[in-house]
């Protein structure tokens, strides 16, 4: 099998995939990014470069589809120029480099698309309206962009031949007519990432009792709560995580926040609100008086180095708003970390509470706090609750759980079939038999 995968950036989803797909099972993946043209881990890169974008002149409601043309006529010309590329099956991320010209190249090529989102405007359930403690008045432009930053993903959902998304919340915000197309299945917790590594991610504490976390030397006796997010930003609720951490550690000040991430705006737009600050995490933090030296703000960090600080962590905070959920999470879940949640529907769909992790309401810092401070008073009477959650990785999410999935997914849009068995009628066979050569044993721990 020659898989083509297609995403502006690498490894992005798919590169952990590949990878196995190559090292494991003898395919041969070619993955087309803006990234440099080479080969890591056996994956032959190919480089597309844009001609062109969406600038001033072209209406504001129209600008992401703009890009995202310029993405599939990118794609499109780069890999034309490799006709020595003939892959038996597509695999691309809807919206970040589009499969949709490809169709013209490779005709006969089954396209399997990854979908993330889907926008709404005016729902109670949507990124845009989620956040209205803040006060901030969304511009009705914006509202109405987000009809038009579906186009692309419409035009993807029409022509390919099959879909999936991660998680079954994500799922249930497409179309309904569109739903035949879509299976739920979740990118894959790549534990591997940790093998190897085991001693390094929960380090026993020196003759002192002390603790060394990302080159910080924690006292005995300290509690360590972390938060992680790509970017500080009120999607994520970084400023709730913030006033959060005020009224823990007025409660309980024996304790150390270690905060993994960097000082940007990835979703949402927050710039647009906080004239006159450099960024949302400056605007949050002058909202109200903190004490920084509770705080350890890491920047980012190696897949390895977040291993070890939410291995070393006693409680974990994570925020969002209606939307795909954030990778850090499941690391978090996997890494056994107790972890205290937004009560979002994301969130929900992962977190049991009292069985695998803790749910607080999103909106009250109070909640928050009380919950957390519970916890420290006592990890140990919660580290069930991290046990849980790394068992439910392990047998549910992790890249090893979820690839028999996904590679029967590839197989069956591959060859023409991109329903379940169980959804097929007049096959007389019931199950999807497979020939793909299985690896002599799983190159991954649970």
């Amino acid at each position: 099998m020659h898989i083509l995968y297609v995403h502006q950036n690498f490894p992005a989803q798919f590169g952990h995939i590949a990878r196995h797909l190559v090292q494991n099972l003898g395919w041969r993946c070619t993955f087309a990014s803006e990234t440099p043209a080479g080969v890591v881990d056996g994956i032959e890169k190919i480089s597309y470069k844009l001609a062109g974008g969406a600038n001033k002149q072209n209406h504001f409601c129209s600008r992401t589809f703009e890009n995202t043309v310029w993405h599939c006529d990118a794609v499109y010309r780069a890999m034309k120029a490799k006709p020595m590329i003939k892959p038996d099956l597509i695999v691309g991320h809807s919206g970040f480099g589009s499969t949709l010209f490809l169709r013209d190249l490779y005709p006969d090529v089954p396209v399997l698309n990854f979908f993330e989102y889907y926008y709404h405007a005016r729902d109670p359930l949507s990124d845009m309206d989620f956040r209205k403690d803040l006060g901030w008045e969304v511009p009705e432009q914006n509202y109405l962009r987000s009809y038009c930053r579906n186009a692309m993903i419409l035009l993807d959902l029409q022509y390919c031949d099959a879909g999936y998304i991660p998680t079954e919340f994500q799922r249930s915000r497409f179309p309904l007519e569109y739903m035949p197309k879509l299976e739920v299945v979740f990118d894959g917790v790549d534990r591997s990432i940790y093998h190897g590594h085991e001693d390094q991610l929960r380090p026993p504490p020196d003759k002192r009792g002390m603790r060394t976390i990302a080159e910080v030397e924690v006292p005995a006796g300290t509690r360590v709560v972390t938060y992680v997010s790509r970017g500080f930003e009120s999607m994520r609720g970084f400023d709730v995580f913030m006033r959060s951490a005020k009224l823990i550690a007025q409660q309980y000040p024996n304790v150390i926040f270690f905060v993994v991430g960097t000082d940007r705006i990835a979703y949402g737009g927050d710039e647009n609100y906080i004239p006159g600050h450099k960024s949302f995490k400056e605007w949050a933090l002058a909202q109200e008086q903190y004490d920084l030296s509770k705080f350890v703000f890491t920047g980012r960090v190696t897949p390895v180095q977040l291993g070890r600080i939410l291995a070393a962590s006693d409680l974990h905070i994570y925020l969002t708003v209606p939307f795909v959920l954030s990778w850090s999470m499941m690391d978090a879940m996997s890494c056994g970390a107790v972890v205290l949640g937004s009560r979002t529907p994301p969130v929900e769909e992962m977190i049991r509470e009292g069985e695998n992790g803790l749910l607080a309401d999103f909106f009250s810092p109070e909640d928050f706090a009380s919950k957390a401070v519970e916890v420290l008073k006592d990890p140990a009477a919660y580290r069930p609750l991290g046990r849980a959650a790394e068992q439910m990785i392990v047998e549910r999410y992790s890249l090893e759980a979820v690839l028999p999935r996904m590679l029967d997914l590839y197989e069956r849009t591959a060859n023409g079939k991109p329903k379940p068995a169980h959804q097929r009628s007049g096959d007389g066979r019931g199950v999807v038999t497979s020939s793909v050569r299985q690896p002599s044993r799983s190159p991954f721990r649970g």
